[in-house]
């Protein structure tokens, strides 16, 4: 059996696979994180989490996934880049172990969400089988992970896929990273919300300024979905230039945004290095479930 954690901002969220081949949920449970209570607590509720596996299950697991906020940085050995902040500068897989008494392999939670699409979503019936596939988070933030022939690719600082952090327009302002007009201050959820607000005045959510835009009765909400549209084809350009994925898969709450998959797509063929795009997007098959998956197949 395949066991993954998935270690978010407010839950923590358990789950046994019956096998990569049979990826079906035997167990599944959460518990809330408390992040609050500082690291210390973190590790023990994730103890706790997979004490309760363990009892639901009737088994131990030999090693787990987790799929957590951040990167581990492969040359420091602690993590980094995690809204989670307790997790930064601590040695966490470590620490895990020495609780848990097993091996942990961690991943960011975008690499984890972009191996479940890529092996038990959607890639999974495609043909013929994507060799390389571009998991995209954009939500509360803009991130994003690798998989090459189902294998995640960390990189040598621990930071591929982290797209949401090239620069894209300074009128992103400046972002929690420090940098100037990242591509997370310009088209995720929070950015696009707060561009509406700066033209109309009103401060809606993504979903109604959406709504909106389709109906064609608020020509704020129109502006600024054709602003998100034009501004993600200019930042996944970037990513297909480099990477040339063959299937790129679109989650988080910004993802459910159908403009994306069309008028997107055009925005992209003019920025890509090349005549066309035949590059496959995808809304993700999974769900909430993609994170978990993905961590039990670490």
């Amino acid at each position: 059996m395949y066991w993954g954690l998935d270690l978010g901002g407010t839950k923590i969220e358990g789950a046994i696979l019956e096998s990569a081949e049979h990826p079906v949920a035997l167990h599944r449970m959460r518990i809330p994180t408390e992040a609050d209570q500082g690291y210390e607590h973190i590790i023990g509720q994730v103890a706790k989490l997979v004490d309760m596996m363990k009892e639901a299950s009737g088994a131990t697991p030999a090693s787990i996934g987790l799929g957590h906020p951040g990167a581990l940085d492969p040359n420091t050995g602690v993590i980094k880049n995690a809204n989670t902040t307790a997790l930064i500068g601590k040695p966490f897989n470590v620490d895990l172990e020495k609780r848990l008494g097993i091996p942990v392999k961690l991943a960011n939670d975008a690499n984890c969400f972009a191996v479940a699409e890529a092996m038990l979503g959607a890639g999974k019936d495609l043909t013929p089988k994507p060799e390389v596939v571009f998991g995209v988070i954009m939500g509360t933030g803009v991130g994003g992970g690798i998989v090459v022939r189902g294998k995640v690719l960390n990189g040598k600082q621990g930071i591929a896929g982290e797209w949401g952090h090239n620069f894209l327009d300074e009128s992103g302002g400046k972002c929690y990273c420090g940098k100037i007009g990242c591509v997370e201050t310009v088209i995720s959820g929070p950015a696009t919300e707060r561009y509406y607000a700066s033209i109309s005045g009103q401060h809606l959510h993504l979903h109604d300024i959406a709504l909106r835009a389709a109906s064609g009765e608020d020509r704020h909400a129109t502006e600024t979905i054709d602003r998100l549209v034009h501004f993600f084809g200019k930042a996944i350009a970037v990513v297909v230039n480099i990477v040339d994925p063959d299937l790129i898969v679109i989650g988080g709450g910004v993802g459910n945004i159908d403009q994306l998959y069309t008028d997107g797509v055009e925005e992209l063929r003019k920025h890509v290095f090349n005549t066309r795009v035949d590059t496959v997007f995808m809304k993700p098959q999974l769900g909430d479930s993609a994170g978990v998956f993905g961590a039990a197949l670490l």
